[in-house]
């Protein structure tokens, strides 16, 4: 498998995570030195537990994700993927944002150590 392909898998095992239900899952594919500037809250999250509290709310929505434009970059053990992603909500219309994932290779799966999220400007 291509190092791309598996930085797009990363995603995937993301959004999984996302819809199990459970913050935890989704915060421990964050490194424990990952910083996420999230979509919905103003405060930066800075470790498992504050970025846990972050997923914690959002997954309230029950989001589910799909990126609509991913533009993969490798550069030895880091990769980053950025674009354009929507989220869509069972009662609610989607959100689309721009993101970029920051990812480093911990010897045996790609951890994020950086993820940024914001809505689209109107």
């Amino acid at each position: 498998m291509k190092v791309q392909e598996e930085i797009l898998g990363c995603f995937d095992a993301w959004n999984r995570a996302l819809q199990s239900g459970d913050p935890g899952e989704v915060a421990k594919l964050y490194a424990a030195d990952a910083i996420l500037l999230p979509t919905v809250s103003n405060a930066v999250r800075h470790n498992f537990a504050e970025i846990r509290d972050y997923f914690a709310h959002f997954m309230e929505s029950h989001p589910s994700g799909r990126i609509d434009e991913p533009n993969v970059r490798v550069y030895g053990d880091l990769a980053i993927n950025s674009g354009v992603y929507t989220f869509s909500f069972p009662d609610k219309p989607p959100i689309q944002g721009r993101f970029t994932f920051v990812y480093r290779k911990n010897g045996q799966r790609w951890e994020i150590v950086e993820h940024h999220s914001s809505r689209m400007p109107e």
